[in-house]
């Protein structure tokens, strides 16, 4: 072993690590989850929340405990009773006249004093009327059972402009809810796949090649001959084979099977658990390496210019990783890829039109196989499809029933005049919502059966719910990592399930 490798094993292994500081020490566990540039994202975002329910209040602990930089609620109402009832961040009969803002903004800077936080007595309405550019500062915005008519103005003020924040619009009522995130397009280059990136074995670039078919595997000790890495021995197999097979890998599963035993049959000793893992994964021979069908459509999409990126990556720009690193072989295995992977990123770099910073360019290339650009929707539009609708009442028809019963409680929430929408009007608004020719499920009546039983009933447990979900999805957005839920994501607390439409 050369003395820089073993060097190398040493500092990584026994290297005496700086004592954490508190910000590290406070949040590590989720730096774990999303990182230094996710913590930095979170940091700087500043939060608006429309209104302090216990909901919106539940949200916000999800952020204000990992650390977002600021937040809003906007929000004139007094407390009344109901709310210091079911809301954990106000002080009971204390809170009771007091402006719900302030007392919800007062006791969530407890969870965490490195989070800034203000209470606005405004009416969003008057927002909207005379500051509505106030609104455009914000990183992101949250709504939660907002007036129809105030939601419509809302987010049609901020899908007029793209530049302008993405909205989050909850909705519950009951054992019942739904959110649904409004954006116009959303980057992700961290989206964490689940899918690792190509080993490149059934194409190896040429130092990987010469490696493997460099090594003589009859002339190796057997404590070596039980360390070589199992990407070199099937690169060398699969080199090998397709010199008797007119450089085809294995097609057909007798000759799969074939291949298989040829890597087996190379062991000196039976112990050998680098060639049982080989045969493990030899399935990587014949399944080819090429460009992943997500990142394709990028290349066909037409809003996606070089004059918009400023750069195309070349395909398969990614390192692959390796998880054992102490013997010298497999030392060696990694640097020839951390080398490959680096006159790829140069590659990548000549392409690029416009200063890109090295750490933004390190993170595109290591995660170009799971890059992902979304397309979303203005609130509402779903409900305006009667297509649409018709299609998802038969494909989801649990889901989308339960949706439709939530648009009509709140559609006719500013039309009853004080009164609680009966079963039979949240009926027949949802036939209105869908047209008269669409056959509506049985499980509506269910739905609408618990909107009618608590269509003001804002619960703990929903809004505990509500609050991690919805703050999950809100970091996504603001970190720009992992893919957010497209479409409306439905909540049913009563047979406990949650599912996906309009996307």
């Amino acid at each position: 072993m050369a003395s820089q490798d073993s060097q190398d094993i040493e500092t990584a292994t026994t290297a005496i690590q700086a004592r954490p500081d508190n910000k590290t020490r406070r949040y590590d566990r989720q730096l774990r989850l999303w990182a230094a540039s996710g913590q930095t994202a979170l940091e700087s975002a500043r939060v608006l929340v429309v209104s302090g329910h216990a909901t919106s209040t539940s949200i916000l602990k999800n952020l204000v405990l990992p650390g977002i930089g600021h937040f809003t609620i906007l929000d004139h109402e007094s407390v009344s009773h109901a709310d210091a009832g079911n809301n954990f961040f106000l002080e009971g009969f204390d809170s009771i006249g007091k402006n719900r803002a302030a007392e919800a903004v007062r006791l969530l800077a407890e969870l965490n004093d490195s989070v800034g936080g203000v209470a606005d007595t405004r009416t969003l309405s008057a927002v909207l009327d005379t500051d509505p550019d106030w609104l455009a500062s914000f990183t992101i915005i949250i709504v939660h059972n907002l007036d129809n008519v105030l939601l419509e103005r809302l987010s049609s003020f901020l899908w007029s402009e793209p530049s302008r924040p993405p909205l989050v619009v909850v909705r519950s009522a009951g054992f019942l809810a739904d959110f649904f995130v409004q954006f116009h397009e959303h980057t992700i280059i961290e989206s964490h796949s689940e899918t690792a990136p190509s080993l490149r074995i059934d194409k190896p670039f040429p130092a990987l090649r010469d490696h493997a078919l460099g090594l003589d595997f009859d002339s190796l000790d057997p404590t070596d001959h039980g360390h070589v890495p199992y990407i070199v021995i099937l690169v060398r197999v699969l080199e090998d084979w397709k010199k008797s097979h007119d450089g085809n890998p294995p097609k057909t599963y007798a000759e799969r099977q074939e291949f298989k035993k040829h890597i087996l049959a190379m062991k000196v000793k039976s112990d050998e658990e680098n060639f049982d893992e080989a045969e493990a994964q030899a399935y990587r021979c014949w399944t080819e390496t090429k460009v992943p069908s997500e990142i394709a459509t990028l290349f066909e999409d037409h809003a996606i210019s070089p004059e918009a990126l400023h750069a195309h990556p070349p395909a398969d720009v990614h390192p692959s990783r390796h998880e054992i690193l102490t013997p010298s072989n497999y030392i060696h295995l990694q640097r020839l890829y951390k080398t490959r992977a680096e006159e790829e990123k140069q590659a990548f770099k000549s392409h690029l039109r416009a200063p890109v910073d090295d750490v933004i360019v390190d993170l595109f290339v290591k995660n170009a196989h799971a890059l992902q650009v979304l397309r979303g929707k203005q609130w509402g539009v779903f409900d305006q499809d009667k297509f649409a609708l018709a299609d998802a009442l038969a494909s989801y028809p649990k889901e989308t029933s339960t949706h439709l019963a939530m648009s009509a409680l709140f559609a006719l929430e500013g039309t009853t005049s004080g009164r609680l929408p009966s079963i039979e009007r949240l009926h027949q608004h949802v036939q209105t919502i869908v047209g008269d020719g669409v056959e509506l499920p049985e499980m509506l009546d269910d739905a609408i059966g618990e909107l009618a039983r608590a269509p003001s009933a804002e619960l703990p447990n929903t809004a505990a719910f509500l609050g991690g979900m919805v703050a999950q999805e809100t970091i996504k957005m603001i970190t720009k990592q992992y893919v957010p839920v497209k479409g409306y994501c439905i909540i049913d607390l009563v047979d406990t399930w949650t599912g996906v439409i309009g996307a």
